[in-house]
């Protein structure tokens, strides 16, 4: 089969597309023919090898952890899943076509195997972060980064839980933000003025790692009242960093029910094909996405 790997830690042009024996479900474990695979900023910040205490790799190393596709191999111990059902999910080696999957649900009817791709590891994230920045219904949150994967998600289940959002992003996606349901705003020179023109802000995200936690400190009044999930030197100011991921067949449970219900729905701003793998990469570190960019197999 063909799948990305590298073998050295570095930039975009480590990525290879190589073939590679497949792999084969385990015990509680399924196997899918990938039909499509999300691209997330771990892929690449693992890929340059800034995150290995949380996610050691031994080279040479595939790439990738969410896909959608179609159930070809069913682990031993493994219920309720058939040999042709529909499923997205969280797995290794992603980028590829055939990957083993830890975790999965059921797609919801009328979703696109390349939506699907793009939902778990942005709603397990998604769910975390509201949980453990501590809001509550009633109260407002910020989300600075907002309109990539895990701030659309953000924006549209903290509505559903009764919080009112306030997001920031390029000015390019002001009318996106505000589709969510969100009062919108951009980054820039006076931002935190503008944000405090738009009402009380009871907690804030930082979503991008773009030097804000000064700022959302200021905002919020209190650092206990933030937290980060991309910038490491969060906890100089006191604010949470957050990159221990949840219970991924929780969070996958929750999206396909939101999903279906039609209360959450983060489109598709780009696809790739697996040779197009490091494209992917530049595009997703470069930031100011919309929704998802996914890999197409």
């Amino acid at each position: 089969m063909r799948k990305v790997s590298f073998a050295e830690f570095g930039g975009p042009d480590v990525l290879h597309l190589v073939d590679a024996e497949e792999p084969h479900a385990g015990h509680g474990h399924i196997r899918i023919t990938v039909r499509a695979a999300g691209v997330n900023p771990v892929d690449w910040r693992i890929r340059e090898g800034q995150v290995l205490g949380a996610h050691p790799t031994v080279l040479p190393s595939g790439v990738g952890q969410d896909a959608a596709g179609v159930v070809d191999e069913v682990g031993e111990g493994v219920e309720g899943v058939a040999i042709g059902d529909h499923v997205f999910g969280e797995g290794a080696s992603t980028y590829a076509e055939f990957a083993v999957l830890s975790a999965w649900a059921r797609m919801p009817e009328g979703l696109t195997f390349e939506e699907a791709a793009g939902y778990p590891s942005v709603v397990e994230t998604a769910l975390r972060v509201i949980r453990e920045v501590g809001v509550r219904p009633g109260q407002t949150l910020l989300v600075s980064g907002a309109s990539g994967g895990v701030g659309s998600a953000v924006l549209q289940i903290a509505r559903h839980q009764g919080i009112a959002v306030i997001g920031t992003a390029g000015a390019a996606n002001q009318d996106y933000l505000r589709s969510l349901g969100a009062a919108a705003t951009t980054y820039g020179e006076g931002w935190t003025e503008r944000v405090r023109q738009l009402g009380r802000v009871d907690a804030a995200l930082d979503l991008a790692g773009s030097g804000v936690i000064r700022e959302l400190v200021g905002l919020t009044g209190d650092p206990r009242k933030v937290l980060s999930i991309a910038d490491l030197g969060a906890p100089e100011f006191g604010v949470r960093f957050s990159g221990v991921a949840g219970s991924m067949p929780d969070a996958l449970a929750e999206a396909a029910d939101l999903i279906a219900r039609g209360r959450l729905h983060i489109p598709v701003e780009k696809s790739y094909t697996l040779a197009e793998a490091a494209a992917a990469h530049i595009d997703s570190h470069a930031g100011h996405t919309r929704g998802r960019r996914v890999l197409v197999i």
